[in-house]
């Protein structure tokens, strides 16, 4: 059955937000990136991750070595952080993302914080739904 992006982003939080109970604040991105995918799994929900992002600048494709951590269900790109504050320059990072691929939804999510509603951006780009 074909989930709504909204659907999609619930069950990516609530993912997050197990695996930031079980984990808690202080790891290394690259751990939460991995139990992320695990619980992403558990739910059934399908993922790729470290996607390349490609850079079309006037006609030319050109890797610039930009990968997206998540793209969950081919819809939903999620920006995984562990610091100690989210900037601006980390919603244009994933808003940039958004445009360059063509997606609508993300989801940047910084685990270093006490509570982790506290750390999701969730950022729209155009959205038709």
């Amino acid at each position: 059955m074909l989930k709504s992006v909204n659907e999609i982003t619930g069950s990516i939080i609530g993912a997050a937000i197990e695996v930031h109970r079980s984990l808690g604040p202080g790891l290394l991105e690259s751990a939460y990136e991995e139990c992320l995918c695990h619980e992403l799994g558990l739910q059934g929900l399908s993922f790729k991750r470290q996607v390349n992002l490609p850079v079309t600048y006037k006609g030319i494709t050109l890797d610039c070595g930009y990968r997206l951590d998540l793209l969950v269900q081919g819809q939903v790109v999620v920006e995984i952080k562990a610091v100690e504050t989210l900037l601006p320059i980390h919603d244009a990072q994933l808003l940039s993302y958004l445009r360059l691929g063509g997606w609508q939804v993300g989801l940047l999510i910084n685990f270093h914080v006490p509570i982790l509603k506290d750390g999701i951006h969730r950022l729209v780009s155009n959205l038709k739904e």
